[in-house]
């Protein structure tokens, strides 16, 4: 058992909350301080999230993610020491902080590429990256480079140099030294070379042991089976994009059985379930797909699907803004999905969702219990987390009508997680439009 399996995730892209440009134009700015002096340390610890996650904060050319220096934070959120205020903010707070790792591809104006660009190979660093000398590319730099997913300006780096990776590892350490992180979000380590992370792995273990509690390895995972990526020796986690995908689309479609299935194929009690024992980042939206206020066709959906997100297995993360219901959708840049926000608000649904999280962290059965499916239905499901300690029973009701479950639940009365409102079983249990429930039962 580590820290992590009885969390509630909050993420963060700074360079967007913070209202940076969104080309780095050089000049120093202390936009991240905004974090603490604006009250999103209060807020997100009022939220009941206790581990937050920070997107590219280090020097790039534009988004984060073509790095250029990953040593110096960037000038436009500010500097080392602006980062390590926030961190101990956060920390004093309750709450651990993890950094966003891009260890598969850089910028092209990252150091050691700028070096091959000078030196062709006669670069002490062009095993660094995989290029084809006897080719061209569109910058006409006298040779081709893989990349990633064919996007010109981002340098994929190559994994099977020993160089490069006692690098990246350099990095890492540097980043728990200077900034006392408590873990690694690896972006798209689906790309990333199984070997590699079975190194940072390594990395990762011994600062554990320096830190006396769990580094955490978070992967970015998108398809497949997440297995490949996650493992005791690989990421400790992944992020969940099936039942994301089936999230939203069984509400816009009426059709519970899409996340139902999803749900049992992970963390069922059949021969196939996947990750039983696993605990998967669930999310409703993030920092590259379209705000979940958006992607539903009836906003009053938002309730019983935060209810699955939190009912389910896993850890639940909660992405900047969406807790009060914030629009946008993806464009080439994605800068709607990563708006400058001013100073957090709170209205209903941040409630619904602060009580959501609460649940989810002081419940036994739903941070570690098994997953029983009870009953699905087009727009009704009830499924069960028993622990060796309690029993949860997660109603959701997506319609627009009152539902009644009808069911065994082998106890006669229960309370709400959510509401704290007892509970009886007899007779049927009636629940309002577009809601959620957690029974905790007595025993």
């Amino acid at each position: 058992m580590s820290w992590f399996e009885t969390s509630v995730l909050y993420q963060i892209y700074p360079l967007g909350l913070c209202g940076a440009p969104h080309e780095n134009d050089g000049v120093l700015e202390h936009r991240i301080l905004k974090l603490v002096d604006d009250g999103w340390v209060e807020h997100i610890k009022k939220l009941g999230a206790d581990c937050v996650i920070l997107n590219p904060v280090f020097q790039s050319l534009t988004h984060g993610y073509d790095t250029t220096d990953y040593l110096t934070v960037d000038c436009r959120l500010g500097t080392n020491e602006d980062l390590r205020t926030v961190v101990d903010a956060f920390h004093a707070a309750g709450i651990k902080v993890l950094l966003d790792g891009v260890f598969n591809h850089v910028g092209r104006d990252f150091p050691a590429f700028k070096d091959v660009l000078e030196s062709k190979g006669g670069s002490e660093c062009s095993g660094w990256f995989n290029i084809n000398w006897g080719s061209n590319n569109e910058y006409g730099d006298g040779f081709s480079y893989e990349t990633w997913a064919g996007v010109p300006y981002l340098v994929k780096l190559n994994h099977n140099n020993f160089d490069l990776n006692s690098y990246c590892a350099d990095v890492i350490r540097m980043w728990e030294n200077e900034f006392d992180i408590d873990g690694l979000r690896l972006d798209v380590a689906y790309c990333l070379e199984e070997g590699f992370l079975s190194f940072l792995r390594d990395v990762a273990n011994k600062l554990t042991a320096k830190r006396g509690q769990k580094f955490l390895l978070l992967g970015e995972t998108m398809f497949g089976d997440y297995n490949r990526w996650m493992g005791d020796d690989m990421c400790d986690t992944v992020t969940n994009y099936e039942v994301y995908k089936g999230l939203w689309s069984s509400m816009n479609a009426a059709n519970m059985h899409e996340v139902a299935y999803a749900l049992k194929r992970q963390s069922g009690n059949d021969p196939w379930d996947l990750y039983t024992g696993r605990h998967l980042v669930n999310f409703a939206d993030n920092h590259d797909v379209p705000r979940i206020a958006t992607k539903l066709e009836d906003k009053r959906h938002l309730y019983p699907l935060y209810g699955i997100v939190f009912g389910m297995c896993g850890v639940p993360c909660v992405y900047y803004g969406s807790e009060w219901g914030i629009e946008g959708e993806q464009h080439y840049g994605d800068h709607e999905l990563r708006p400058a926000l001013a100073a957090p608000r709170w209205n209903e649904l941040t409630d619904y969702i602060c009580a959501l999280a609460h649940a989810k962290r002081e419940s036994e059965a739903l941070c570690w219990g098994e997953y029983r499916e009870v009953m699905v239905s087009p727009q009704q499901l009830l499924f069960e987390r028993k622990s060796e300690n309690e029993r949860v029973f997660v109603a959701i009701n997506a319609a627009a009508e009152p539902y009644t479950f009808h069911f065994d639940a082998q106890c006669g009365r229960a309370v709400d997680l959510i509401t704290g409102k007892d509970h009886d079983f007899g007779g049927g249990s009636e629940v309002e439009p577009f809601s959620a429930h957690f029974w905790k039962c007595e025993r």
